[in-house]
């Protein structure tokens, strides 16, 4: 076993910087430092942009271990390793994600029956209705830019419906929720994003207390009352605010990575177009291969614990590299290759654990709809022109596009 913390290696050699950069010609593989850390490294110690020091987790064995030890805690974590300072401090009220044990179960049981396969599968025609809208408006020209047109206001449009937010105020939340996903927004910046977002939750929650609809929101304000400990307004304004940029952030930049990906092969896209009913098989492999949470989920050690076959001592950081995990040799074959027919694993793109993604049935669904109506509906689909590097979002919690200019 390994036992010096990441602090000590740093004192005796100087840590490697934590591992950002992807390949210019092949943007949709991870830094290829994790190669050769699953391979000679597994657990390795690197300093993060953060500032602090933290021990790297690079296989897919080791990372659900770090992803369901209860002694590796959540708590204030999420990807602040990423921001360019971060104190740990205690989170907000509601942030679910930020919260262990009772905590964090307190809060999903109010969300778990809100999200369950029967009531994702129901919304199918409703996002199917959207997403025809979309493509209808799309085809009245020539040309569009398919982040903004298409693959950025499906999932925003449905999370608004379910959750009973009014769309007509999507632009000034999906501006704040590009400042809390990136990376380059100062503490300041980030604050003021966060109250503007948490402030107009918190007032649509005061209005459904008075009068409930039938939206998401409204129900979980009824079941958080009859429960022992209902959750205050503020809770469930963090609660929504999480919902609302987490439930169309990661699957918009889903739905434009994967449709990049199906374009840049016509003869794939042939196949999955001549095979219909495998749309689901290819989402499964296209969310392992793109795994846009791209610079992993931070935990805190509470106390000593092993990771890997090295020693953590309490009080040390780790970073679960979820894009490793789903590029691990032992677990995916060829693992660099995108199989649309590849058997659906164990893949860590929605997490895995007590935290594990809990609208990630709604996000397959979005998927399956929108890169299936753009392959039936819009066949000559085709970039109008090279993507420059700077159409990547590559400082951004979620990997994604910030525009993709196409033509059919």
């Amino acid at each position: 076993m390994t036992k010096p913390s990441p602090d000590q290696a740093s004192e005796a050699s100087g840590l490697p910087e934590f591992p950002v950069t992807r390949p210019d010609s092949r943007p949709f593989d991870p830094d290829e430092t994790y190669a050769r850390l699953r391979a000679h490294a597994p657990v390795s110690p690197v300093r993060c942009p953060a500032g602090m020091d933290a021990w790297l987790v690079s296989r897919h064995e080791d990372i659900r271990s770090v992803l369901t030890d209860p002694r590796l805690s959540s708590r204030g974590a999420g990807s602040m390793h990423m921001l360019p300072s971060y104190d740990r401090c205690d989170p907000a009220p509601g942030s679910m994600i930020q919260l262990d044990g009772e905590e964090h179960a307190r809060l999903r049981r109010l969300l778990i029956g809100e999200f369950t396969m029967r009531r994702m599968e129901a919304l199918r025609p409703s996002v199917q209705r959207i997403t025809d809208r979309h493509v209808d408006a799309m085809l009245t020209g020539s040309s569009a830019d398919l982040v903004r047109d298409f693959a950025l206001p499906i999932p925003s449009l449905v999370i608004c419906e379910l959750l009973g937010v009014p769309y007509d105020g999507h632009e000034s939340f999906q501006r704040d929720s590009e400042v809390l996903i990136g990376f380059e927004a100062d503490a300041a910046t980030r604050d003021a994003a966060t109250r503007r977002l948490e402030g107009y939750l918190g007032e649509l929650v005061v209005r459904r207390r008075a009068e409930p609809q039938d939206d998401l929101l409204s129900r979980l304000i009824v079941r958080g009352e009859a429960t022992e400990n209902p959750p205050t307004v503020a809770e469930l304004a963090t609660l929504g605010v999480l919902l609302l940029v987490a439930g169309h952030e990661s699957t918009a930049n889903m739905i434009a990575l994967s449709a990049l990906v199906l374009m840049a092969d016509q003869e794939r896209t042939a196949a999955l177009r001549a095979a219909p009913d495998t749309i689901g098989t290819a989402v499964e492999e296209l969310l392992r291969y793109l795994s846009v949470i791209q610079f992993g989920l931070l935990r805190y050690a509470t106390e000593d614990v092993t990771v890997g076959g090295t020693e953590v001592a309490a009080g040390s950081w780790l970073v679960a590299a979820i894009p490793s995990g789903n590029r691990g040799e032992e677990v995916f074959p060829a693992p660099d290759t995108v199989d649309l027919r590849r058997p659906p694993r164990a893949h860590l793109a929605f997490g895995f654990g007590p935290h594990q993604c809990i609208g990630q049935q709604l996000a397959r669904i979005e998927l399956q709809v929108a890169l299936a109506t753009l392959l039936r509906r819009m066949p000559g689909l085709r970039l109008a022109g090279p993507l420059a590097p700077s159409a990547f979002k590559h400082n951004d919690i979620v990997f994604g596009l910030r525009s993709m200019p196409v033509l059919w």
